[in-house]
């Protein structure tokens, strides 16, 4: 026997799916028409600006209101600019500059590229308060360690990308950014009281709430005291009794892609992790980026067998998916047309890169970039000098591997730059420059999170708070190295 038709086009009302490559297969349209909410976009979809146009007109096609939906953050995560780097510098540097009327006009700018090409759900902004440094997946895509700053930012950003007419989705509920795990891999967990997360890591969602934003994601994060041993992707504590009750959301409660290990593993699989999470109030669920037909099959499966078995209120997926149309409504009513100033993303990246010592006299020196993995949520963006260099020879390095009697070789007379990101918590790359400062002019260009690191024999330390294209040309531009 099939499913009860209303059934499944109740449960496909919930869900975000994906599908591979540039081109919506049969199937991604035509569930969107068989009552799907929607589809989120990832890097393997996107080629250029006229094949995206055209994927989102065909999924319209599909369904007029379907939500399409990226992350495009800026900085370090970009969908859009994933084989360049994005244009704009992401929250950290936007933090470090600390002017909130750039911080609106780089999400207008954000907003606007993505209403032209017909998308209209940006799972942006990270709002996160990144007070680990050994965080390993928020780190540049945070405004700051600072809850004031962090919050005044959130709302910036959800301001500007807001008045283009796209809906800005918060993350991650109810904070990722004391973490030091991934929850793309496992379950992190931050054990604090209540109290702390008000004073430490809520105080950017309140201001979101305050600015209007349109919807809110959740963590797989483990909060023991509220979220007992499972994720607060999973807690009605969390998402009902803290979020909507305690501080006044209405949106929708977007999960975090349920195929992460910090919710599938904690579910079972990806079917009971979404079940569990309408149970405990979510209302849009993001499958995740490896999404095929069977896949959104199984996952409707398993919701209309929890309404029949009673894991699942009907009235509650009915609330959920009637918060899904009401986002994708409320897209629909446009916004407004702003003009984005020549130049904007490298121009605030530039305001954003900061000099401890001297670099002058670089004239010609040996650019070493250091090799460092990327996370899934950042994708393998290229990153670093080399793009914007003129005259300047540059190569690559792996921390602990490379001999530093090799670099020294290479660099003969010539003073070195040595690039890296999240160097203070890259093994071995404190020893290299340690090793390459004792015998040579060593300028170091931190291009992650910079934490409280700072190398003692170098002669400068530059950090860009960011490893965007527009990142890069800002260093190159202060070193005095860009064509």
């Amino acid at each position: 026997m099939g499913l009860d038709p209303g059934l499944r086009r109740l449960a496909l009302g919930t869900l975000l799916a994906a599908y591979p490559g540039p081109v919506p297969p049969d199937w991604a349209v035509d569930l969107l028409a068989d009552g799907l909410a929607g589809h989120t976009l990832f890097g393997t979809n996107v080629h250029d600006p006229a094949q995206v146009a055209a994927t989102t007109a065909a999924l319209r096609a599909g369904r007029p209101d379907v939500l399409i939906a990226i992350d495009e953050e800026g900085g370090d995560v970009t969908r859009l600019a994933h084989a360049t780097g994005s244009p704009y510098p992401g929250n950290a540097a936007l933090g470090a500059v600390d002017d909130l009327t750039l911080t609106r006009q780089v999400y207008a700018a954000i907003g606007a590229e993505l209403a032209a090409l017909g998308i209209n759900l940006d799972l942006a902004p990270t709002v996160d308060v990144n007070t680990a440094d050994e965080n390993p997946v928020i780190g540049t895509r945070s405004f700051g360690a600072d809850p004031a700053r962090v919050a005044a930012h959130s709302a910036a950003a959800v301001a500007g990308l807001q008045s283009s007419g796209v809906a800005a989705c918060a993350k991650h509920f109810p904070g990722h950014g004391a973490t030091v795990a991934d929850s793309h891999y496992e379950l992190p967990t931050v054990d604090v009281p209540p109290a702390v997360l008000r004073e430490r890591d809520l105080p950017p969602f309140a201001a979101v709430v305050d600015a209007g934003v349109r919807a809110v994601m959740t963590a797989h994060i483990r909060v023991p005291a509220l979220t007992g041993d499972g994720p607060a992707t999973f807690s009605r504590a969390v998402l009902v009794d803290l979020l909507r009750r305690d501080y006044g959301f209405t949106g929708a409660v977007i999960t975090d892609a349920l195929e992460m290990k910090g919710a599938a593993l904690a579910a079972g699989g990806v079917g009971p992790a979404a079940v569990r999470a309408l149970a405990a109030g979510a209302d849009l669920l993001c499958i995740g980026a490896k999404v095929d037909a069977d896949l959104v099959t199984h996952v409707v499966e398993e919701i209309v067998a929890a309404l029949a078995d009673g894991r699942l209120d009907r009235a509650r997926v009915e609330e959920a998916a009637g918060r899904a149309a009401e986002l994708a409504a409320w897209t629909a009513t446009g916004g407004t047309a702003a003009t984005t100033p020549d130049g904007l993303g490298y121009a605030a990246a530039l305001r954003a890169v900061r000099v401890e010592g001297d670099v002058t006299g670089l004239a010609a020196p040996l650019v070493v970039q250091v090799h460092a993995t990327s996370t899934i949520a950042e994708g393998r963006v290229p990153w670093g000098l080399g793009p914007h260099l003129a005259g300047a020879e540059e190569v690559r390095a792996v921390a602990g591997e490379t001999d530093p009697e090799e670099l020294r070789g290479l660099a003969g007379e010539r003073p070195i730059v040595l690039v890296g990101r999240h160097l203070h918590r890259l093994p071995g790359a404190r020893e290299l420059v340690d090793a390459l400062a004792s015998t040579h002019p060593v300028t170091v260009v931190e291009m992650g999170w910079p934490g409280g690191w700072r190398p003692t024999g170098a002669r400068a330390f530059v950090t860009t708070y960011g490893a965007s294209h527009a990142n890069g040309r800002a260093a190159a531009q202060v070193l005095g190295l860009a064509g």
